[in-house]
Parts: structure tokens; C-alpha cells; sequence
């Protein structure tokens, strides 16, 4: 049987597929780059031995490699953040680094965990947008 516009009525349409809305996409990739940003800026200044940054691991107590393995994570985070495929996992491995963050601030460093609460949440935000994401 034909359609008034000629197509079969079995045939189904490309557009038949879940639309993410316009303003969910830009959203999406707001998030994304400006936690990029502020990741990519952390985690730079934690390789390249800041001096506030080696105070802080130092007072964790645990070395300064933990600097460095958390600079890395946030620089490999960061970047991750700006490849679709990526984004998810980076931003659960992020939301992961924020939780010690979280825990550390208040218990070892006497700091409010105010900052890396809300990065938390934003990267989990983040990992929920991506998880909703149409294919």
C-alpha cells in the first residue's frame, strides 16, 4: 500500500529515532567543557608542582606521588570530557578522584569540601546526561 507521499507504509523513517532536544545538547557540551577546563587547569598545575599543590599533598601525608597520579587523572579526565565516547567514562573516573576530594578536604586538610562537592555533582551530572543520550 502507498503513502500520499509515495513511500511505502511499511517503510519507516530515519527520523523515527529518539531526537535529543537542541537545548539538552548544548547543555551536554557546556558541562563538559567548562569542567574540561577546570580539570585540565587542576591537573596541570598539579604535574607541573605547584607550589600550593606540593603544600596540599604534603600535608596528606601520603607523597607526592599521589599528586601526580591525581594531576593525571584530571589531565586524562579533562580530555576525555571532549571525546563523545569518552565523556561518560571520563567523567565517572573524575567523579571518582572528586569523592577522595570530598572525604579528603574536611578529614585531613581542615578545608571545606564545598569546591569539590559541587564538581561531584556536576561530573555525575554529567555521566547521567551522557547515560540518556540517544545513539
Amino acid at each position: 500500500m502507498s503513502t500520499p507521499t509515495g513511500m511505502d507504509a511499511t517503510a519507516t523513517s530515519v527520523d523515527s529515532a529518539p531526537r535529543e532536544s537542541r537545548a539538552c545538547r548544548v547543555l551536554r557540551w557546556v558541562l563538559r567543557l567548562v569542567l574540561a577546563v577546570v580539570f585540565a587547569g587542576a591537573g596541570l598545575a598539579k604535574l607541573a608542582g605547584d607550589p600550593a599543590m606540593v603544600e596540599m599533598f604534603t600535608d596528606i601525608g601520603t607523597g607526592q606521588w599521589l599528586r601526580t597520579v591525581v594531576g593525571a587523572l584530571e589531565l586524562a579526565g579533562a580530555l576525555g570530557l571532549l571525546v563523545p565516547r569518552l565523556a561518560r567514562l571520563a567523567a565517572t573516573g573524575l567523579a571518582a578522584v572528586m569523592v577522595g576530594a570530598v572525604v579528603a578536604n574536611p578529614t585531613v586538610l581542615d578545608a571545606s569540601p564545598a569546591l569539590p562537592l559541587v564538581l561531584l555533582v556536576l561530573t555525575v551530572g554529567v555521566v547521567l546526561l551522557e547515560r540518556a543520550r540517544p545513539a
